[in-house]
């Protein structure tokens, strides 16, 4: 059974793991240049932030959420528990405590540009690049409006 909590100091590495393990299954379009110094940046802050970690009966993290000021900043999970209902037990949840809820992401993930409009996401919007003025497109998206 998956439930969810608030991170702890202690899940930082797997988190990363997480993160790396997902980025590398569905961001085939990132150069690997991008990819290492992006990893690099997500190193930085990730263990750190305020995270919602969905974890097993084990309470080992299987993929984590975080959200700052009404924004979807990323969302996660391990890719062995992919079709498993953990992203959407992650976005209700986020959805229950934001009902007004916008994300960007990157236009050629279509993996999860299509699960966010089949999770009622609109898109409202889109840039060139990414946050970080990056080649990858982002698609700004939107539940609630």
């Amino acid at each position: 059974m998956i439930r969810l909590r608030p991170s702890r100091p202690d899940d930082g590495p797997r988190v990363l793991e997480i993160w790396a393990a997902a980025v590398d299954a569905t961001h085939d379009f990132l150069s690997a240049e991008d990819r290492t110094a992006i990893g690099r940046e997500v190193e930085a802050f990730l263990p750190y932030a305020p995270l919602t970690v969905a974890v097993d009966r084990r309470d080992r993290p299987v993929g984590f959420m975080l959200i700052q000021d009404g924004r979807l900043e990323a969302l996660f999970v391990d890719p062995e528990h992919h079709d498993a209902g953990i992203g959407r037990m992650l976005i209700e949840y986020a959805l229950a405590v934001h009902p007004l809820l916008d994300l960007d992401v990157n236009e050629q993930n279509a993996q999860a540009l299509g699960f966010y409009r089949h999770m009622g996401f609109d898109p409202i919007g889109w840039s060139a690049t990414d946050g970080q003025g990056r080649p990858y497109p982002l698609v700004h998206m939107r539940f609630g409006d």
